[in-house]
């Protein structure tokens, strides 16, 4: 099959997933904003996307996502270096004409994979969790209702080695969709000359916004904490 064996399948594959990814960080980004806004309302949302057979559903879907894009990025980071052989030890420098990210794509995906290690043990370990084995988690000290999502966040974000870590994580998140954008859209064949430069700023705007919504909450309930 041509999606397994070929380096363009698996570019595509890479490409659809990555872009499917992006989309499922949008709508998280907005729903973690309602905390913002109000933790009743943050919490109300919680509880709709808790441990019913709709989030269950998306969660798995999810999961087979992240599987996919991770062992698809392993695969062509391999296959690349193999085709550049002894080339790569000869290179001292950058082409102005590659960026960082494009080179640094692989460690840039370790970094957010163990960022999402942090997060699922973080949020998810003490929310759809629970709630699928009818139990609490205990944070602080203190039993904590898997749809108290507000409270998880206040908690979370009121710790400074999770703020630090939040941050390099969004970092290389930023470094990571920025690139891999408008690398998708290549790979689909929807960005002729033309339009190659546009979809590139069009990414970095895009992924900014994300990346901001993100921080946003990070630093605000920080912030908060120390008041």
């Amino acid at each position: 099959m041509w999606l397994i064996d070929s380096s363009i399948g698996r570019k595509v594959v890479m490409s659809v997933s990555g872009g499917a990814l992006i989309l499922f960080l949008t709508f998280h980004m907005a729903m973690n904003c309602v905390a913002l806004i109000s933790g009743e309302a943050y919490n109300a949302v919680c509880e709709f996307l808790g441990a019913n057979w709709y989030a269950l559903v998306g969660t798995v879907g999810l999961a087979f996502l992240v599987v996919v894009h991770f062992v698809y990025a392993f695969i062509l980071s391999v296959q690349n270096a193999k085709a550049r052989g002894n080339q790569k030890y000869a290179v001292t420098e950058r082409p102005k004409s590659v960026e960082w990210a494009s080179q640094n794509m692989l460690v840039l995906g370790v970094i957010v994979a163990l960022g999402l290690v942090l997060h699922l043990a973080n949020f998810w370990s003490k929310m759809q969790l629970q709630e699928l084995i009818h139990s609490q988690a205990i944070v602080n000290g203190v039993a904590v209702s898997p749809t108290d999502g507000a409270a998880l966040i206040e908690y979370t974000f009121s710790q400074w080695y999770f703020v630090v870590l939040y941050i390099v994580w969004l970092g290389a998140l930023w470094f990571h969709l920025s690139h891999g954008f408008w690398s998708a859209l290549q790979t689909l064949g929807w960005s002729g000359k033309t339009w190659l430069c546009r979809w590139q700023v069009i990414g970095n705007i895009y992924v900014a916004v994300v990346i901001l919504g993100f921080m946003a909450v990070v630093l605000t309930f920080f912030f908060k904490s120390l008041c």
